[in-house]
Parts: structure tokens; C-alpha cells; sequence
């Protein structure tokens, strides 16, 4: 069995791993890169197998870094099936086909302004390419094994983290190796705990906040009186946000702000996303993935109004009155979010609060990082408004958190690989790991190869 590191090493974008076995390839996730231009441009290089000769792929959860290139493999010869599990098909149905239609949006956009480097420029793929993909779906239960390929079998258990992200476990020929996906927190308020794991031959653990503790302070609190300071100065609370996992969490948020009274009840709230409205209809679909009652999902679907169309989009940039408008992407690396941040960076009065981990090399990064202006569609816009970040509002385990749930594994896996953190993250979790539970880890480089048994 041999395990190859296609993404998420020294970064927390690209995750895909490549499992032989038995004449067998299967890949666990097939995300896109993003963030610094190195990285992004990983997309565009050959994929470093083939893709035809790919079994099959389990997906641990939907969001793009860990799907996103899904329509690529298969409009590039991949015929295999794609397991996940039933929430993670649901979302992958409204993500990846948007996911195209925004790179088309953006290819046009760039070639009727311009101001691309390239002639024309091209999207990935098309909204068409992942329709075409989503065929080659096969939701699976969790908790229950599954054939992968071979004698390779599979099993999903809950990670937290988002709706229907999963822990992969996969077993062949007596051994046992599994990937965490990216790992949600024990006490999130929306979702369940990741479930414990007691058997690993050999672990792929996930580091985003391996170096990091999360503030104990309630971020309920600090999200409230940051809005509040906001619209005390007139301004508008821009909250750039993933459409898939933050945006339903900052909306139960907002409107228990509301019913505390902690924000005013007048305030208007948009979400300027109609994949993320689309997304928190799903809750109430799939219980069994939160902590959400029936009624607790209702509220949270109506604590914004919902923006749809581009003339609505546009017309918010006309509003100067204090507002939230809540709006993909998280990062600021593409979306609506980046039309509301060329209107209202350059005034003083706003704020513009980031809600999650921001990769290196990407806009949100560069705001926190206390840049004067920023690059949107070839134009550097300046950035006068407040930038802030609520960093434990993370659906990521932090390093306690991390060490907590590997604590379950009742025997040392025989080998333990530390990836999708970037290098300082990674590295501070490969310590703790050594120092902690005695294990032997360590940090794999992209595209390497290592065997396992």
C-alpha cells in the first residue's frame, strides 16, 4: 500500500491523496489550490497521475480546497465513482456547478475588461464540466463500510466541521489508514463533535490551527460589538464568508444577536449568495449532521434577507446606511464579496470582518496583513475601512482540540503525516504529537510518495 501527497502540504488548499493497493488507485478529496500564485497555478499543471487510471475518489467533505477539482479530473478521463456521503452530495450539487459558472463569469469578465495576462482567458471548467461530473456521485451512509475498489473498503464517520463532512477510513489487506478531513470543534454551537476514532494504522491528520489555541472569549459577544461600533459610525459590517459552513453560522449568530437584543432588531442583514441560501435549506434535511432543532433552522434561514439577482447585488452597493451583508467568498479570492469590498473599502465608517482562517497569499490575508489597497478586477482599490477577524468563530479543531480527538486512538499509529496546515502550523503539530502521545509523524512534502505496507 503506498500513500502520494497530490495537495495539502505546506498549505491548506489542494487536498488530494493518492492510495495503491493491490493494483488500485483511489484518491481521498480532489481540491483546488488557492491563495498564493504558486499554488493556484498548480491547477492548470497536468495532473500528476492519470486521471483515467484513477479507480475511484472518496470525498471527506464539499468545500472547493477538497472537491473543487473534481470536474477537471473527469473532463480530463476519470470515469471512476465518486463516494462521499449524502449531505456532502447535496452541497457538491450546488457547489461545483457554481464553482464553474463563476470561473466562466470571470474568464468574461477579465476578457471584455482586459485585464487578464492571458488571451483569452479561460475558466478550469465550465458549469456544464461539473454537471457532467455529479453523474459519477454514489452517496454512502455514514458508519456503514462501503466497497471502494479491490479490496479496498471504506467507511465514513462524522467530522464536524460542516454538514455532511466526514472522517474517511479505509481498509485493505488488514490495515487500516485514516484521513481526518478537516476537523470541527468538540462544543460548536451548529455542529455535532467529530466522532472518536480508535483504530489507525497509519493517520493523515489535518493542522489548519495545529499552532494555535482558539480564544475561550464568546465570539457572539465580540461578532455583536463589532457590527454595533460599525453602525454607531454609519457604517456597513461587510463579512466575507465561505457559502458552505460559515455563512449558516454566522446567520444563526445574527439572529440570536437579534433576539438578544444585542443588535438592533431593525438592522437590515443580506446574504448576498444565493449558493449559501441554497445551502441552509439543507439543514433541515440532514438533522443527523447538526445541533440544530427544526425551528432553530427556520430562524436561521430567515436572519437575512436574501440577495439574488446582480441588480440586487449592485443596488447594495448604492445603500450608505449601516447594514451586514454577509457574501461569498470567505477569503476574498473571487465572488460578490469583491464588488461590495470595491464600494465600500475606500470609507473609513465600514468594516470589513473576516470569520475563519485566511491562507496565505490570499486577499483576506493581505487585509489583515495591513495593506493600503487591494487588487480587485486589475484595479487596486484602496482600504480605508476597519478590518477585523473573529478568529474563533474557525470550524477548525485548534492544536488542543486536534491532540483531544487523536487521544481516542487506542494503540500509536505505526505512522502519523501532518498536512493541510501551512509550515508553521504543521510543524508546531508534529512537535506536540512527539511530545504528547509518543507517536512517531511527519510533515509530507507535495508529491511525495511513501509506502505503507
Amino acid at each position: 500500500m503506498k500513500l502520494k501527497f497530490l495537495g495539502a502540504t505546506g498549505s491548506v488548499t489542494g487536498s488530494k491523496y493518492l492510495l495503491s493497493s493491490g493494483g488500485h488507485d483511489i484518491l481521498v478529496d480532489c481540491g483546488l489550490f488557492q491563495g498564493h500564485k504558486e499554488l493556484r497555478l498548480r491547477n492548470r499543471h497536468p495532473f500528476p497521475v492519470d486521471p483515467a487510471g484513477i479507480d475511484a475518489v472518496v470525498l471527506t467533505h464539499a468545500h472547493l480546497d477538497h472537491s473543487g477539482y473534481l470536474p477537471l479530473l473527469v473532463k480530463n478521463g476519470f470515469t471512476g465513482k465518486i463516494f462521499c456521503s449524502p449531505a456532502t452530495f447535496d452541497l457538491c450539487k450546488i457547489l461545483l456547478p457554481d464553482s464553474g459558472h463563476l470561473q466562466e463569469e470571470e474568464a468574461n469578465y477579465a476578457n471584455r475588461h482586459g485585464f487578464s495576462r492571458h488571451a483569452p482567458a479561460l475558466p478550469l471548467y465550465s458549469e456544464a464540466d461539473a454537471v457532467r461530473a455529479l453523474r459519477q456521485f454514489v452517496p454512502v451512509p455514514f458508519d456503514m463500510p462501503f466497497a471502494i475498489a479491490g479490496e479496498l473498503q471504506g467507511q465514513l464517520a462524522l467530522a464536524g466541521h460542516i454538514l455532511g463532512a466526514a472522517i474517511v477510513t479505509v481498509r485493505c489487506a488488514g490495515k487500516t489508514i485514516v484521513f481526518s478531513g478537516d476537523l470541527g470543534r468538540p462544543n460548536d454551537p451548529l455542529m455535532v463533535a467529530p466522532a472518536a476514532i480508535a483504530e489507525a494504522d497509519y493517520l493523515v491528520v489535518e493542522a489548519t490551527y495545529g499552532d494555535k489555541r482558539h480564544d475561550p472569549a464568546d465570539p457572539l459577544l465580540l461578532l455583536g460589538q463589532t457590527i454595533r461600533d460599525s453602525a454607531a459610525r454609519g457604517g456597513v459590517t461587510i463579512i466575507p464568508a465561505f457559502a458552505v459552513g460559515r455563512a449558516q453560522s454566522l446567520l444563526y449568530d445574527l439572529h440570536r444577536l437579534k433576539e438578544q437584543g444585542a443588535i438592533p432588531a431593525h438592522l437590515p442583514v443580506y446574504l448576498n449568495s444565493p449558493m449559501a441560501a441554497d445551502a441552509t435549506a439543507l439543514y433541515q434535511k440532514h438533522l443527523h449532521s447538526h445541533r440544530l432543532s427544526h425551528e432553530q433552522c427556520f430562524a436561521m434561514r430567515h436572519a437575512a434577507t436574501i440577495v439574488n439577482s446582480v441588480e440586487e447585488s449592485i443596488a447594495l452597493n448604492e445603500r450608505q446606511v449601516p447594514m451586514v451583508i454577509v457574501a461569498a467568498s470567505g477569503m476574498a479570492t473571487g465572488g460578490r464579496v469583491l464588488h461590495h469590498l470595491k464600494a465600500f473599502a475606500p470609507d473609513p465608517r465600514n468594516t470589513i470582518l473576516f470569520a475563519g482562517f485566511q491562507a496565505g497569499g490570499t486577499r483576506g490575508a493581505l487585509m489583515l496583513a495591513g495593506c493600503a489597497s487591494i487588487k480587485i478586477h486589475g484595479q487596486q482599490v484602496p482600504l480605508r475601512a476597519r478590518v477585523a477577524q473573529i478568529a474563533n468563530l474557525s470550524a477548525h479543531a485548534d492544536g488542543d482540540e486536534l491532540i483531544g480527538w487523536m487521544s481516542h486512538i487506542r494503540h500509536a499509529p505505526q505512522r502519523t503525516f501532518i498536512t493541510h496546515g501551512e509550515s508553521a502550523a504543521a510543524e508546531a503539530l508534529r512537535r506536540r504529537i512527539g511530545e504528547e502521545l509518543g507517536w512517531p509523524c511527519e510533515v509530507p512534502g507535495y508529491l511525495d510518495d511513501v509506502t505503507l505496507a
